[in-house]
């Protein structure tokens, strides 16, 4: 609304023109200095555009609120998060991974960034929640490291992917798993009408309880702790390989936050710490083992040394051109099961991150893109 039209004196109207005057000066004199910067609307401060270069220099004080609990393990353990306060990076650590408690976070405003799968971020989309991907990883030699088993109920005789018809199927339609389920489904030449798609979501030991009481006949677990935490507690359970892809390992931010200068700055070196944590997970498997999955997952030795072969060895690729191209395969056939919208991925992939991770990596990078 217009403020009243008031009639200053003389001398305070001259007054105010100047500073108006000296104002308009000083914005067109950072907008050249500054061609990355747009002035936010309703907002005095200044907008980062997602294909400006990457801010170099952390202004104090700056914090980014992040979900990335197995990261903050691995660089407290390794030391690396020294590279963060060295830079004047505050990271407000958040116990949240996956996408429907991150989505709900940013939401709420509570978190700026996550580690999932490549799934949340395009829910997040269709859902009205803008993000953008910052980081990308993937596992060499794939298929023989998945992320995810096929767990199959006690009695329910499933031993190949063909005889997942008629089958009743642990689904989670925002989350990785239940991607998975229809990437397996389309493998095997069944559609949805073939099983029997059970909504549950994937939280905690939820799946593993669904199998061993029967409610599902097949449910996809993490690989990595499948049997400490769901063979070994069912007699007669057992488990098939999905002979599908599922590495892909992201860190999501709301656009608003890679949008701000300051935390963009902050992420640019989050990227880089966290691309030599991923690394030091490869070159110390002993130190990782207890670091994460005894002292913090709980795990006994012998399970923790299991997780970390099961889960084998991570990379950072040269570019992210191959990974884009399988997660916007995944987005059409989602837009197809689901009804969604087709969209064009690289609309939630910030690119410019790509570099960082490859400096980061340096020699280590794999250009092959570990497949």
């Amino acid at each position: 609304m217009n403020s009243p039209r008031l009639r200053p004196p003389p001398g305070p109207r001259r007054v105010l023109r100047s500073r108006r005057s000296a104002a308009a000066v000083l914005a067109v004199a950072l907008a050249a200095v500054l061609p990355g910067l747009t002035a936010c609307s309703g907002d005095s401060a200044s907008a980062l555009a997602l294909d400006a270069p990457l801010p170099t220099t952390v202004p104090g004080g700056t914090v980014i609120r992040i979900g990335d609990p197995s990261i903050q393990v691995a660089l407290e353990a390794s030391g690396l998060d020294k590279e963060l306060s060295d830079a004047g990076v505050k990271v407000e650590w958040a116990d949240i991974s996956g996408g429907p408690q991150s989505i709900q976070a940013f939401r709420a405003d509570k978190l700026d960034c996550s580690s999932v799968a490549d799934i949340p971020s395009l829910f997040a989309h269709w859902t009205g929640t803008s993000t953008q991907i910052v980081f990308q990883s993937v596992t060499v030699d794939p298929l023989q490291h998945p992320v995810y088993q096929l767990g199959v109920a006690p009695g329910a005789h499933v031993t190949t992917l063909a005889d997942l018809k008629g089958k009743k199927i642990a689904y989670s339609a925002g989350q990785a798993q239940g991607a998975l389920v229809l990437r397996v489904l389309q493998k095997a030449g069944l559609t949805k009408k073939d099983v029997k798609l059970v909504e549950l979501p994937s939280t905690a030991s939820t799946y593993a309880q669904a199998l061993g009481s029967g409610a599902v006949d097949v449910a996809p677990l993490g690989a990595a702790t499948i049997q400490s935490a769901y063979l070994s507690q069912y007699p007669g359970a057992t488990a098939i390989d999905t002979g599908i892809r599922d590495d892909a390992s992201t860190v999501y931010c709301l656009t608003k936050a890679v949008k701000d200068p300051a935390k963009s700055a902050a992420l640019r070196v989050y990227v880089a710490a966290r691309t030599k944590a991923l690394l030091w997970q490869n070159d110390h498997p002993e130190q990782w083992e207890q670091a994460y999955y005894v002292k913090n997952q709980g795990l006994s030795a012998a399970d923790a040394a299991a997780a970390v072969k099961a889960g084998g060895t991570k990379a950072i690729p040269k570019t992210w051109d191959a990974a884009v191209d399988r997660l916007q395969a995944t987005a059409d056939l989602l837009a197809s099961e689901q009804d969604n919208p087709k969209f064009d991925v690289h609309t939630v992939v910030d690119t410019r991150f790509a570099a960082v991770e490859a400096e980061a990596a340096g020699s280590a990078v794999v250009t092959g893109d570990a497949s």
